[in-house]
């Protein structure tokens, strides 16, 4: 029946949207807003255990919950074989693509786009082609904590004549050139201003495909906003936090989650001009966040990523056959057998600072762990470390770590925002569950899915169907 392009904004909050559209700072926002079945929606998993984006994401992608999926980590995703909505979409003969979606697996054929979430690097983009976008993207993401980072020249190289021929535009080379300026001239730190440059590339590839394949179903995923609320919703509010940021972090970034609000806000005017009448937008959140202030105290939460973490496991014995960057401070190791993944966890598991365990360390397959520094307070003092395996020499924890600039400030929250363009405005006061958007895409397509959801379409509430002839222009 319908065309649907579903945009992925990570974790955007409802009561910050409403804020600032009746400020009148969000146009775009307030136009789909007003244009559109309006639900908010709660998480299938209210364990903040399990409260996590590509935790959520997936259960959205395959309708299934948490409880039945079990994909708890990054990268898991596209280990499993659940069918997902494009996996799904594509058997019923329906063109398809992924731009970035997060723990997606896959896919490839006619009239298919492929892009993998920088943290599923390991996933081939398709057409091929865009491996030369994608390695780069990758680099950049995974190693953002170490400042910028230079592409190998012939990578980059590619990576531009690529952009030049998949669609960038003169726009988006004049704010990269407006943020390099910037970041020449400016008595402090603009680098945070990068951020939204990256959803504005993939913006431009995405139109690129777009507008060759015109898919039945298309997702575009972006994080950057996820980020800056994580980093510095203390500068956003101080009234919420014991310890207040200095007149000058302020100035730098207490307009820094704003600044992320209104970059997607140009974003959503693009996409706006992209669609016809005949698809149906839906904003999807999957989460929001909340301050964190139960470390308020110790001002937010701390993160130290490894130096070189190939080199440190082979230091103290360990020798996984693939170290894969994750999101912030992880890493998944992933070894030739399970009983090489359990000798791993117990050396691991031995090295402290202190009273204190140094890394968190879970099975995310047999053959799979996942690896992450566990100390989030400020390391004052640079500390020997015990129980390095079998490395003889002292190891101190900034000879292996070193602190992410960024202190995490804000946390996860299970509601999030669910706004399906129809043309006539309603606000359900009743929550929508995540796995109820798998069945509604699938209603607005007018097909029937062969595999067994568990949510149910939010069609049947909206006042009525015809209300999605009337779309906003």
């Amino acid at each position: 029946m319908y065309k649907v392009l579903l945009l992925e904004f990570n974790e955007i909050c409802p009561p910050l949207l409403d804020r600032w559209m009746g400020e009148g700072k969000l146009p775009n926002f307030a136009a789909l807003h007003r244009a559109s079945q309006v639900f908010t929606t709660v998480a299938d998993e209210l364990d903040p255990e399990n409260l996590e984006p590509w935790i959520q994401w997936y259960s959205i992608h395959t309708g299934l919950p948490y409880s039945q999926h079990k994909v708890f980590h990054l990268t898991d995703g596209p280990r499993r074989d659940h069918v997902d909505v494009w996996q799904e979409l594509q058997k019923l003969d329906k063109s398809v693509m992924n731009c970035s979606s997060m723990n997606a697996r896959a896919i490839s054929g006619a009239r298919t786009f492929y892009l993998p979430d920088p943290w599923c690097a390991t996933e081939p983009a398709y057409p091929r082609a865009l491996e030369k976008f994608k390695a780069v993207v990758y680099r950049n993401v995974q190693e953002y904590s170490r400042g910028a980072v230079a592409a190998p020249a012939l990578e980059l190289a590619a990576f531009l004549l690529f952009l030049a021929g998949h669609g960038l535009s003169t726009a988006t080379v004049a704010a990269i050139l407006r943020q390099l300026l910037l970041e020449r001239v400016a008595q402090r730190d603009v680098a945070w201003k990068r951020v939204p440059l990256l959803d504005q590339l993939q913006f431009d590839v995405f139109r690129h495909y777009y507008r060759r394949l015109r898919p039945d179903f298309a997702t575009f995923f972006v994080n950057s906003t996820a980020h800056l609320q994580h980093s510095y919703w203390r500068h956003m509010d101080p009234s919420l936090f014991m310890i207040k940021p200095s007149p000058e972090e302020m100035e730098t970034y207490g307009n820094a989650i704003l600044f992320g609000y209104q970059a997607m806000d140009r974003l959503l005017h693009q996409f706006f001009s992209l669609t016809d009448p005949q698809t149906v937008i839906i904003l999807c959140s999957a989460l929001s966040q909340q301050p964190f202030l139960n470390r308020e105290s110790r001002g937010g939460q701390h993160f130290y990523r490894l130096r070189d973490p190939a080199g440190f496991l082979r230091l103290i014995g360990v020798t996984p056959t693939l170290v894969e960057p994750i999101m912030t401070h992880q890493y998944m190791l992933r070894f030739r057998n399970r009983s090489e993944a359990v000798q791993a966890m117990v050396v691991l598991q031995s090295i402290r600072l202190g009273n204190d365990r140094v890394f968190g360390i879970e099975h995310s397959a047999d053959d799979s762990l996942s690896l992450g520094c566990q100390i989030f307070d400020r390391v004052e003092i640079d500390t020997e470390l015990t129980g390095c395996g079998g490395y003889n020499n002292k190891l101190r924890f900034f000879d292996i770590l070193y602190p992410i600039d960024a202190v995490k400030s804000a946390r996860h929250h299970p509601e999030g925002v669910l706004w399906i363009r129809s043309g006539v405005p309603r606000v359900h006061r009743e929550h929508a569950s995540i796995l109820d958007i798998a069945p509604t895409i699938y209603d607005l397509m007018g097909v029937r899915p062969n595999t067994a959801l568990s949510g149910a379409s939010l069609a049947p509430q909206f006042e009525s169907r015809h209300d999605l002839e009337r779309q906003i222009a």
